[in-house]
């Protein structure tokens, strides 16, 4: 249910973003009178799975979910339809259109996606606010991947500041330090304060782990909620309960308890809990995914930021800003040998969503999205609309337009590349699927 819950939320939000890229050319293209001969979502090689015509174009459902399409007359595109590029120019095509109309048309779906990802950001701000907690506020410090722990973190200590950036919240330091190429932190560890060296190879050793989060809020391993129909419930744990050792090993913290849980994935453990001050053990299953089924008892102090309407826009456009400076930052990793092997494919796209349909994730992951996508497709790469751009602006400084011919040649290595890029992607995911179950 959990794989199915997963797909759909990625279909629907690959599909609104899609439309509206497509819809962005097609708007552009309306408006300079050039001739739309398709509008698909989806593609369609061989047969579609719904089509109508309206006027001079045909909107269709493709079968191959691999994003979609805008066919514009007189345009060399992935359709590769070379016989009507032979004729004569005819007014309404996109090649008779003056340059800085076809720049329009081209970037057209990039600024959409934009406008898409701050109205997106500005009404999930209006509607739910932003929660975080301030590190100041996590009563019992923060826990760390033993990565970490390698250059002297501990357990409960608190990083106040990365370089001279301050950090508010646990998440900020694994950015601070990937995207800023930080040297050394400032830690707080009971009434100390000093600095450590963040290694030359810590970069490096973050992917290579595959590290999720570098740290996060330390709290005690009390139980707050058990899940329905899971093994927790069978074990007979109940909310309340304080875990103090899982199979004789130390689990008072809930990293601690994650952590055990995760190296037992599919076997039988002993837990050893506390319930209205008396000790008990209990047997319990564990998951192939390493987990019993309950969620920890969180106590300290959430800080909830409410915007209006009209105060949520700036936020919202900032918000969005940050996104993309944030992801240009992050893509210079995936040129790192490590940084290779952690590119995905729809699968680890679809992982991005929660297990269980949630609107305010799914928006936010859908205005992330909305954001990759426009970086992405701005990318000056043939066959991308930074690609026909690139050619675009080469002919609006030197007055000279790339031959057909060039322009063919440079649509099929930009289509080759792009294949390539998602078989390797994809191929990835399987391996990593692969890898989870030996």
């Amino acid at each position: 249910m959990e794989i199915l819950i997963k797909a759909g939320q990625l279909i629907l939000s690959l599909s609104i973003l899609v439309i509206l890229h497509e819809f962005g050319h097609f708007f552009f293209a309306k408006l300079f009178k050039t001739r739309v001969e398709k509008f698909y979502l989806f593609f369609d090689p061989w047969f579609s799975l719904l089509k109508f015509k309206k006027g001079d174009t045909e909107y269709g459902v493709g079968w191959l979910p691999l994003g979609g399409y805008v066919k514009i007359s007189g345009m060399i595109d992935e359709s590769m339809d070379k016989e009507a590029l032979k004729e004569e120019p005819k007014p309404y095509e996109f090649r008779a259109k003056p340059a800085y109309q076809r720049l329009l048309i081209m970037i057209g779906g990039v600024m959409v996606n934009f406008l898409l990802a701050f109205f997106i950001f500005w009404m999930i701000l209006f509607k739910w606010g932003e929660g975080y907690i301030d590190v100041k506020d996590a009563t019992y410090g923060l826990a760390y991947h033993p990565i970490a722990h390698e250059f002297g973190l501990q357990d409960g200590d608190i990083v106040t500041a990365v370089d001279t950036f301050t950090v508010q919240t646990a998440s900020d330091i694994q950015s601070l330090i990937l995207l800023e190429g930080a040297k050394e932190i400032t830690v707080q560890r009971k009434d100390s304060t000093f600095k450590l060296t963040i290694p030359a190879d810590f970069s490096e050793k973050f992917l290579e782990n595959e590290v999720k989060a570098l740290a996060i809020e330390r709290v005690f391993s009390v139980v707050d909620s058990v899940f329905a129909n899971t093994e927790a419930e069978k074990a007979g744990i109940k909310k309340g309960d304080v875990i103090l050792s899982i199979n004789g090993k130390e689990a008072d913290y809930a990293r601690m308890a994650t952590s055990l849980f995760q190296e037992n994935a599919g076997k039988r453990i002993v837990i050893e809990l506390v319930r209205d001050n008396k000790n008990l053990k209990l047997t319990s299953n564990v998951s192939d995914k390493g987990k019993v089924g309950l969620q920890w008892l969180i106590d300290f102090k959430i800080t909830h930021v409410k915007y209006g309407f009209w105060e949520a826009l700036p936020a919202g456009v900032n918000k969005g800003i940050d996104t993309l400076v944030g992801y240009v930052k992050q893509f210079k990793l995936v040129f790192t040998k490590a940084g290779v092997k952690q590119i995905g494919g729809f699968g680890a796209i679809g992982n991005l969503f929660p297990p269980s349909w949630d609107w305010q994730s799914f928006w936010s992951l859908t205005g992330f999205l909305s954001i990759v996508l426009a970086f992405m497709n701005i990318l000056p790469i043939p066959a991308l609309d930074g690609g026909h751009v690139l050619f675009l602006l080469y002919e609006i400084v030197s007055g000279r337009k790339p031959s057909e011919k060039f322009l063919e040649y440079a649509q099929v290595a930009g289509m080759i590349l792009l294949l390539s890029l998602l078989l390797f992607a994809n191929g990835n995911d399987i391996f990593r699927l692969i890898k989870s179950y030996f």
